[in-house]
């Protein structure tokens, strides 16, 4: 039975939806606000996600990143939004899909199935939390911890972790690092990533002259090692 999770403000929506899909055979969570979303698919991943934009807390694309930061289940976006704009802000952040309201039920299950079917040709989602003797991440909410102390990263420095702990042992090209974190054109960059893998030692590692956990591969990339 697929696990839904439903981010949704409006308490008669999210309980219509929560009858309907139950109805059809799915197991659903539905929260209302990002906070309580973020910290549901980490405690226990749903195998997709429904979320709106409009939520009290926070901007419903932030949620998405959130959850992008270390997962890849399908998002659906539901939400009263229509600009193009907005649409593409949202699919930029990581969505897979955008449901406009007013929308027909048998249109959003057919989503749903589409992009369940998809996911089952994808890898499995990663944890959101990583640890390692000198420093501990929760990916889905943006924070780091060296020791007993939290660590403040920026936007960039969460790409490249991000980028590198979704493929623990793995080397991962300069050039794609640059691509994925900057953009096309800054693939031959690689000063970039010295500055910021220098930053990012800084502030984790617990020998930063000596890195245990961000390593560089002279000439080709750089490996996270857990």
């Amino acid at each position: 039975m697929p696990r839904l999770l439903i981010v949704e403000d409006e308490p008669a929506l999210r309980h219509a939806l929560t009858i309907n899909l139950r109805a059809r055979h799915y197991e659903v969570e539905a929260v209302g606000d990002g906070k309580s979303a973020l910290r549901a698919a980490a405690t226990r991943p749903p195998d997709l996600v429904i979320v709106d934009l409009g939520l009290p807390d926070m901007d419903g694309v932030d949620v998405i990143g959130g959850l992008r930061g270390w997962t890849n289940m399908p998002i659906i976006v539901l939400s009263a939004r229509d600009r193009q704009s907005q649409k593409v802000d949202a699919l930029d952040a990581g969505a897979d899909d955008y449901v406009t309201k007013p929308f027909g039920m048998d249109e959003l299950l057919a989503r749903i199935r589409a992009a369940l079917r998809r996911a089952e040709l994808t890898d499995p989602s990663l944890e959101p939390f990583v640890r390692t003797d000198s420093f501990a991440l929760d990916l889905a909410a943006k924070r780091a911890w060296k020791g007993e102390s939290e660590v403040k990263l920026t936007p960039t420095e969460w790409h490249l972790v991000e980028a590198l702990t979704r493929r623990p042992g793995v080397m991962v090209p300069s050039a794609q690092l640059l691509a994925d974190v900057w953009g096309p054109r800054y693939e031959k960059e690689t000063s970039y990533l010295r500055v910021y893998f220098a930053q990012l030692r800084r502030k984790l590692e617990a020998d930063p002259s000596s890195p245990r956990h961000f390593i560089t591969e002279p000439g080709m990339g750089y490996r996270f090692e857990p």
